[in-house]
């Protein structure tokens, strides 16, 4: 089931300022970028959260730093001269320093909202160290960490149309930490200035502030004036009186910090405009709740808490037109089978689960199911009825739990958040009266907050289901709670931490799984004891699921491509150079790292085909086999496609219909492997022949050929049947579709060759349930097993 998560920095990145060019700052550097509430949503490169383009009227809301260092002695404040080479906001007077914090920093930059609130911010003031020593050459060790004081946040925009002109292409759009720090005097700290950053620096009084701000031949910058008009000199905010008027009151009390609100501001009449002709906004009732108010690849718009895929509606779903996808006669055939003809069978109404269940209780959990994964619940509703709650509550129980580890606004802190998560399996599964409310969106929000409808479900079922979920639940959420405090903006850090996330959030519930089938009697009891083979196909479900949503878990600020894969082909050195690739270079290595990471996938297909073959109860062996061949079917969508850098890519419904239909014996899931693993090696080699250089290429054929071996026998046994079944499927559907009854409408004609089709499928389906094929392990249903059993 996998959802995927969040939070703070697994890469561990050497930065050398004194190595970097100007421009080398612009595409390498990674900020933070940020939702209108300061909430870390991805990052992007310093360029292109800098651009002011008609697609960008603002640039990329970031989070910047302000720090204003002050000679505690005589009270005054060290400004500096921003460089005529800067590229924005050059010649520029301004307070000490201001820069980024970046993602992937040696010493975490990233902060959450519970840094905000305790006022600590440490990934902000090391940020801040970071640049005093780069910019201005003060060592480390003279501005200790501890020593800084966070005021409050400013939220501005600004062209920088004084250099650039009125349709400037640069800005700042920045969500801007106040810092102060205070020396006991200018000579206790060493001052060497980089002359690519600073082009001069002076100490200044209040006053001889004021009469610099009064030259109109000096040029200030706008944040700089915001922050030192608005609290810094004469009276401030709310009679406390300038932040440097009673420098000790500033340092030694909280009487000016504000932590909770963010502060927002248009620039200067001067400093509007730009590229995207940018108007007033913050200070407007028409500013949108969206920080951005850009077009990025990053922007966190509000999304359709309906929509299940693509980051709740935040990102583009790429899906074939419904034209297109009744081209596929096929697919079209399948569905109505499926739908119509034979249909996944629920067992929810059998007489054991309405004597064993409180029925409006069950009937809120099927329907919390449908809404939070209505393709999952059609594949749980057919299992039988001795399995069909335990799985039914078990997944339900792990989708609570993830809700929770998935929210990172609810909590007020990370230690609250693990507390919680190590907890549930002692609170949610045992207090009948436990809720949550406020945590999640949507249907997953309405999971927590009646949960007791859940409990009452779970509390009913067998002790050794109960022990199952509770001992699943618990190692989940320790594994949970290892990755709270981890910065994934980046993506994992290699494939080592790339599949431990995996096994946490899919691997364990496939061991789960493993021990309700067999404590249920329908499965042998050694399948219980094989953790290797039912991780592994935890696994290959969780790849699939993370290499298909790259944009929308980027854009979410928890990303899990591990970076000693994609490292090797982003130019930038930041996970999101992928997204919206521009250039033929940048397309490229895009695909290469895609392709690499399909490839990895592909080679946990032998284990997941092992799994299979030790099942024998048909429902089961269903249950596990639908999820599977969607999973191979969707990496060949993937495989070597540019669109999963511009959105999410999805099989066709027609084509998920007809995988559902192939799933009921062995023969059918090794046909859909064959067939799955025959496109993507075409796909390699169709690439190899064009001129396309992909270093993975020798392993992805590996891969493949090692499917098609496994899988060569059933699929020649069953592919000329199902090659003949289609093609007389297809010919009748077309032939119908062409004829015209006398009346001269061909609807009804339509009408008829749908219903052939259904016949037809009945009988095929029919005759291969009684006669069998030769030389495939037989599956029975769960009423055989549970007769012989009794017998």
């Amino acid at each position: 089931m996998g959802n995927k998560q969040s939070s703070t920095s697994t890469s561990s990145q050497k930065w050398d300022g004194n190595a970097m060019s100007q421009d080398d700052f612009m595409e390498r550097d990674t900020v933070l970028v940020l939702n209108n509430d300061d909430i870390v949503i991805g990052s992007e490169s310093k360029k292109a959260s800098h651009v002011f383009s008609t697609d960008q009227s603002r640039g990329v809301l970031h989070r910047a730093f302000s720090v204003c260092l002050f000679d505690s002695s005589t009270g005054e404040m060290l400004l500096q001269k921003r460089a005529s080479t800067k590229i924005t906001f050059p010649n520029v007077w301004t307070n000490t320093c201001c820069s980024h914090p970046l993602h992937g920093m040696e010493v975490n930059e990233v902060d959450g909202p519970e840094d905000v609130k305790d006022g600590s911010v440490r990934g902000v003031k090391a940020a801040a160290v970071r640049k005093l020593e780069h910019e201005l050459g003060i060592p480390v060790g003279e501005l200790p960490i501890d020593n800084f004081k966070f005021l409050t946040r400013l939220h501005y925009w600004a062209a920088d149309t004084v250099t650039h002109g009125e349709k400037s292409p640069w800005g700042e759009h920045e969500i801007d930490y106040v810092l102060f720090i205070t020396v006991p005097s200018k000579d206790s700290i060493t001052l060497k200035p980089h002359p690519d950053e600073v082009d001069d620096v002076c100490w200044v009084t209040q006053s001889k502030l004021l009469e610099m701000f009064a030259d109109k031949d000096l040029l200030f910058s706008p944040w700089f004036r915001l922050i030192a008009n608005r609290w810094m000199i004469g009276g401030g905010e709310n009679g406390k009186g300038g932040w440097w008027d009673d420098l000790d009151r500033t340092m030694n009390t909280d009487d000016f910090c504000d932590y909770e609100n963010i502060h927002r501001f248009d620039p200067p009449k001067e400093h509007l405009g730009g590229g995207g002709d940018a108007g007033p906004w913050l200070d407007t009732k028409d500013a949108p709740s969206s920080a951005n108010g850009t077009k990025s690849a990053q922007e966190k718009v509000q999304g359709d808490s309906s929509k299940k895929q693509g980051a709740y509606g935040k990102i583009k779903t790429h899906k074939e037109s419904k034209l297109k996808q009744l081209m596929h006669l096929d697919e079209v055939c399948s569905a109505i089978s499926l739908l119509y003809i034979n249909p996944l069978k629920s067992n929810l109404e059998g007489d054991y689960i309405k004597k064993s269940f409180d029925a409006d209780d069950l009937a809120f959990c099927d329907d919390i199911l449908c809404k939070v994964s209505r393709s999952f619940a059609a594949v749980i509703r057919q299992l039988p009825s001795e399995l069909l709650v335990d799985v039914l509550i078990f997944y339900l129980v792990l989708r609570a739990l993830d809700t929770i580890e998935d929210d990172m606004t609810f909590f007020a802190s990370n230690d609250e958040k693990v507390k919680v998560l190590l907890a549930f399996h002692k609170t949610a599964l045992v207090d009948p009266e436990w809720t949550m409310t406020g945590c999640g969106e949507g249907d997953e929000r309405r999971l927590l907050e009646e949960f007791p409808k859940c409990h009452s479900v779970f509390a009913a079922l067998r002790e050794d289901s109960r022990r199952v979920i509770s001992d699943i639940t618990f190692r989940m959420a320790t594994g949970m709670a290892e990755f709270v405090d981890k910065d994934l903006g980046q993506g994992t850090l290699d494939v080592k931490q790339y599949n431990r996330y995996c096994h946490f959030v899919a691997g364990l519930v496939g061991e789960g799984l493993s021990r309700l089938f067999s404590a249920s009697g329908l499965e042998k009891p050694s399948l219980a004891t094989e953790l290797y083979l039912s991780d592994q196909m935890g696994l290959f479900l969780q790849k699939t699921n993370i290499i298909r949503d790259y944009l929308e878990d980027y854009v979410d600020g928890r990303a899990f491509w591990p970076q000693s894969v994609w490292k090797k082909y982003s130019a930038s050195g930041d996970l999101g150079y992928f997204a919206n690739p521009a250039t033929a270079e940048h397309e490229t290595a895009a695909l290469n790292c895609l392709d690499e990471l399909v490839t990895d996938a592909l080679e946990l297909v032998p284990d997941c085909l092992s799994y299979l073959s030790k099942l024998r109860c048909a429902e089961v062996f269903r249950f596990c086999a639908i999820p599977q061949v969607m999973a191979i079917a969707t990496l060949d969508k993937c495989y070597h496609n540019k669109d999963v850098f511009s959105g999410v890519v999805k099989i066709r419904k027609g084509m998920s219909c007809a995988l559902i239909n192939g799933t009921t014996d062995v023969s059918g899931v090794h046909t859909i492997f064959n067939r799955f693993a025959s496109s993507i090696l075409r796909q390699a080699e169709l690439s190899r022949q064009k001129g396309f250089k992909d270093p993975s290429y020798e392993r992805t054929v590996k891969a493949c050929n090692t499917i098609l071996e496994l899988t060569e026998a059933e699929a020649k046994r069953s592919g000329g049947s199902i090659i003949g079944s289609t093609l007389m499927l297809s010919t009748a559907a077309v032939g119908c579709l062409t004829y015209k009854y006398p009346n001269g409408s061909n609807t009804t004609a339509l009408t008829t060759a749908m219903a052939s089709v259904g016949m037809f499928s009945l009988f095929k389906s029919s005759f291969m349930k009684y006669v069998g094929k030769k030389g495939v392990p037989s599956l029975m249903p769960a009423s055989k097993l549970t007769e012989k059993k009794e017998g």
